[in-house]
């Protein structure tokens, strides 16, 4: 374990998928909560808290789970290291639009859940740099590790991006007529993952009664679009779980039935785990 991740590995690793959580850290350094304007309870806003409780199975089913500690508000692991921030970091020029930059998500956020703000001013270059370095480059070192021996090995690689959503994330993304969903699977329109392999996670999700829906409102992020490479048998599946289901959004506590819903996860993640022990179909260009 280090303040930036931790891997917990199965005893014998047997298939080809893996399960990451980039955004449950929640090791909040002094420092850092000492420059925040923030209460604790709010800088955790846009914390997937209990994410990697949910999936922390994985390793009896022979899966790897890779966890982040370090939290998303210090730095976000699921956008690229130059997605800086012009309003929140000194000395940054202004680079070509980005939508994510521009609503204060970028590599070090300046908002959180809601839009209110981390700092009262600006960080330095230096503070910028020093967590990208110090946190970004070892947990995508790791990823890429075990993506890179998994996909060796097995000649295949299936990550389980793992993380949840606002229950009201998803308002005004339901078409009329149909149930709002409960898990969000994006795949990037198909340039992550292949479709059979996303037809797989689907239907595991389904048989628990999950409601799911593909790519809306989330279709996948830095993750997903750097380590997906559906013809090279790289497949990326980003998941979204809707918090309510599991926990009270406000005191971000876990709801009473939390045991029952994380044993519904762990089926989920037995079935998804089947799909690296069977051959995949070769995916296009």
């Amino acid at each position: 374990m280090s303040e930036v991740f931790r891997i917990d590995r199965p005893e014998r690793q047997d298939t080809a998928v893996i399960f990451a959580s980039p955004h449950s850290g929640r090791a909040y350094s002094p420092a850092f909560l000492a420059q925040t304007v923030l209460r604790n309870d709010q800088i955790r806003s846009s914390e997937d808290a209990f994410v990697d409780q949910l999936f922390a199975d994985a390793p009896l089913h022979g899966a790897p789970l890779l966890a982040a500690q370090v939290p998303r508000a210090y730095l976000d692991l699921n956008r690229a290291p130059d997605e800086l921030d012009p309003a929140v970091i000194e000395g940054v020029s202004r680079a070509p639009h980005n939508p994510r930059v521009s609503s204060g998500l970028g590599v070090i956020p300046r908002v959180v859940a809601g839009g209110r703000p981390i700092y009262r001013g600006k960080l330095s270059l230096a503070e910028a740099e020093k967590r990208i370095t110090g946190f970004w480059h070892p947990y995508h070192r790791a990823l890429r590790q075990l993506v890179d021996e998994t996909h060796s090995r097995f000649g295949k690689a299936v990550l389980i991006d793992c993380h949840s959503m606002p229950h009201e994330a998803i308002e005004g993304h339901t078409r009329p007529g149909t149930s709002r969903p409960d898990v969000v699977l994006g795949d990037r329109f198909g340039a992550a993952a292949g479709r059979e392999v996303v037809d797989r996670v689907e239907a595991a999700f389904v048989a628990t009664g999950l409601r799911v829906a593909r790519n809306a409102p989330f279709a996948g992020a830095f993750i997903a679009q750097s380590y997906g490479r559906p013809s090279g048998q790289r497949h990326v599946i980003q998941v979204e779980i809707d918090r309510g289901l599991y926990m009270d959004e406000a005191t971000i506590t876990p709801l009473p039935h939390f045991a029952q819903f994380r044993a519904l996860i762990t089926s989920v993640i037995a079935e998804i785990s089947d799909i690296g022990r069977q051959s995949l179909p070769l995916a296009a260009e």
